[in-house]
């Protein structure tokens, strides 16, 4: 990640690190990158095994240590993902704009994979109080900058992720 890091620059840096660490958008929307107190730890995916399985309803609320807002919308694992919980939460991850797959060793050992180069967000729209649509979009980007970006700096494992969106 260094060669990101270099690309950036500082301003772009000091100006993600006076971003907050969590946020709640509006009474009904919570946002974090893993989960409400820990920005590295999935909040969907149990990753164990080495690939990603959706976490059990309690373990999903565990991780929420007590968020009640309806919408939680997270991130992390770049997976496209909408689940429903018993409390009547939904946990919407809209996927990844820039990386459709990775590996990575930490905790351990997993890959993170959508099968597809293109770009993925979410669009949330309240149909009523108590009532969301919550509509998943692909969509084409110039990945081949992307591609040439990571090939000038030697990262051909990234060049595979980002041309398939699968893991090597």
């Amino acid at each position: 990640m260094q060669f990101i890091l270099n690309e950036l620059g500082q301003e772009p840096l000091s100006w993600l690190k006076q971003l907050p660490f969590d946020l709640q958008i509006t009474t009904d929307i919570y946002a974090c990158h893993g989960t409400p107190r820990d920005d590295l730890e999935y909040l969907l995916e149990d990753i164990r095994t080495g690939k990603p399985i959706v976490r059990t309803d309690c373990e999903i609320i565990e991780r929420l240590d007590g968020i009640s807002s309806p919408i939680i919308v997270c991130g992390h694992t770049h997976t496209p993902r909408c689940v429903e919980l018993s409390t009547g939460q939904i946990v919407i991850n809209p996927g990844s704009v820039g990386l459709q797959a990775y590996t990575d060793d930490e905790p351990n050992v997993h890959s993170m994979q959508n099968y597809s180069s293109k770009a993925s967000y979410a669009i949330l729209q309240q149909t009523s109080e108590q009532k969301w649509d919550i509509a998943f979009h692909r969509v084409t980007y110039d990945v081949e900058r992307a591609i040439n970006a990571a090939r000038k700096q030697g990262r051909n494992d990234w060049v595979h992720f980002l041309f398939t969106g699968r893991c090597l």
